[in-house]
């Protein structure tokens, strides 16, 4: 009879854990909302091939100074990567990344 009791009140205590309301949710912060400091994530990410003003070039990197990339082209590169270039779409968030691409533009001569 006590196991019985026992299910009994662990199978009561786990339906009224999984029952929460859905409609409580507290969604994520979208990319609009969050501010991220590109030239922070810029210089701990990227500095150490493209120099603090985008033109070291080491390592085969491109001077950020000369690109004609757009925006959306940018944001695809840092993503995907390219040649030596490592994909940092793991590794930063989606408003890093752009923030960083954004950055990046303020190179322009």
């Amino acid at each position: 009879m006590f196991r019985i009791a026992c299910l009994f009140f662990i199978g009561s205590a786990m339906v009224s854990c999984g029952s929460k309301d859905q409609s409580q949710k507290t969604e994520t912060p979208s990319v609009e909302t969050v501010s991220v400091d590109g030239a922070k994530v810029f210089k701990i990410n990227c500095a150490l091939c493209h120099g603090e003003d985008g033109k070291l070039g080491a390592n085969g990197s491109k001077d950020l100074s000369i690109s004609e990339l757009s925006l959306d082209e940018r944001i695809a590169i840092i993503s995907k990567g390219k040649n030596t270039m490592i994909a940092f779409e793991k590794i930063l968030t989606l408003g890093e990344i752009r923030a960083v691409a954004e950055y990046t533009m303020t190179f322009k001569k």
